[in-house]
């Protein structure tokens, strides 16, 4: 911890121009598993990054023998309202489990993107139940809900989190989410707060969206993100509209060239905000937002996202029991020591979720 890459902040105000060094920070003087991060150092050809932000989606990466997916079994979950989302259920049924861990994937990725089927893998192969969520309209899930996706549907992911935790049958459940799943995971756990008992051991927000509208103006700055998202987003709407032609005309929208317009006419057009600004509100994640969860928090993120400023990280205030990690290196979702190598937040939240106290589930081991 005392080594030349790393130094503990007792603040989230603390200096933040130190170059080349991890922060890491907790409000207590006791923080949760602090003393046993690992610092994440890649090689040097690998500290770009977009090469990180790449490499986090390359196909590449989830190629091979996968048991996960040979356990996978698709489950349709009853979100209320009428909502039905997609997810998949990996059980371990030839040792016992050490826990399920919910997976949540990002904006315009899928239970499918390879950060998902690589992470679930290595959970799977520690002694994990894995399942991955599908939000709504992702992966191949467009036809089950006529209502299109909003990042402000926190009430039927919620819901689907806690049916599928309910497939532990009383073991321990780990939350980890990326990008705009991390957003959901962090949102999550602050509802927990509502609930007198959860089994939610632990959640791992992995380059969380905390700003969307900053990180709006971060994609569109971005000329490789920002094509890259629009067109998956236009995909995505337009199978939307094939599917439902009588509710949906997205075609005005398809000659768009930045997300901030595109979202600026789907919100018109949707009439549920009087703007933008109040959608996005409807999902930011702000510096008091997580000061009073209960359950611990583990916030990865790193200097050199180039989706998600981390200045706004900075302003973060936590319970005790949660930490934010800020890396020098990682990029967006990346973490990355090699091609095929595991992740730096696979590894650590293999540490993580073996040392949460198999008898409480508001706490994290003290080491």
């Amino acid at each position: 911890m005392n080594g030349p890459y790393m130094r503990k902040i007792l603040s989230l105000r603390a200096d933040r121009s130190s170059p080349g060094r991890d922060e890491i920070a907790s409000p207590s003087s006791t923080p949760c598993n602090a003393d046993l991060h690992r610092p994440f150092v890649p090689p040097l050809h690998l500290r770009s990054s977009l090469l990180q932000t790449v490499l986090a989606s390359l196909k590449l990466r989830a190629l091979g023998k996968n048991p996960m997916l040979e356990a996978s079994r698709e489950v349709i979950i009853d979100a209320g309202d009428g909502v039905r989302l997609q997810g998949f259920h990996s059980p371990r049924t030839d040792i016992p489990s050490k826990g399920t861990v919910i997976l949540l994937h990002g904006w315009e990725g899928s239970a499918e993107s390879t950060y998902i089927l690589h992470t679930g893998r290595y959970l799977y192969s520690n002694g994990y139940d894995i399942f991955r969520l599908n939000f709504r309209d992702h992966g191949k899930t467009h036809h089950l809900n006529e209502g299109i996706f909003y990042s402000t549907l926190l009430r039927e992911v919620y819901e689907a989190v806690m049916r599928a935790a309910e497939l532990s049958e009383g073991g321990p459940v780990f939350l980890m989410g990326f990008s705009l799943g991390g957003n959901f995971a962090l949102r999550t756990a602050r509802r927990l707060r509502e609930e007198r008992a959860h089994p939610i051991r632990h959640v791992i927000a992995v380059s969380p969206v905390l700003d969307p509208s900053k990180a709006t103006v971060a994609i569109d700055a971005h000329p490789v993100l920002r094509r890259y998202f629009l067109k998956k987003w236009k995909r995505s709407l337009m199978r939307k509209q094939e599917l439902y032609p009588r509710l949906y005309d997205f075609s005005r929208m398809l000659a768009m060239k930045t997300i901030r317009e595109l979202t600026d006419a789907l919100i018109e057009q949707s009439g549920l905000y009087a703007d933008t600004e109040e959608y996005f509100a409807g999902y930011t994640i702000r510096g008091d937002s997580l000061e009073d969860v209960t359950v611990p928090l583990s916030i990865v993120t790193s200097r050199d996202d180039p989706a998600i400023p981390v200045d706004d990280f900075y302003d973060l205030r936590l319970a005790d029991r949660s930490r934010l990690i800020i890396h020098m290196y990682g990029g967006h979702n990346g973490f990355l020591q090699g091609i095929r190598a595991p992740a730096w937040y696979e590894q650590e939240a293999v540490r993580v979720f073996s040392q949460a106290s198999p008898d409480n589930p508001g706490s994290c081991a003290r080491l």
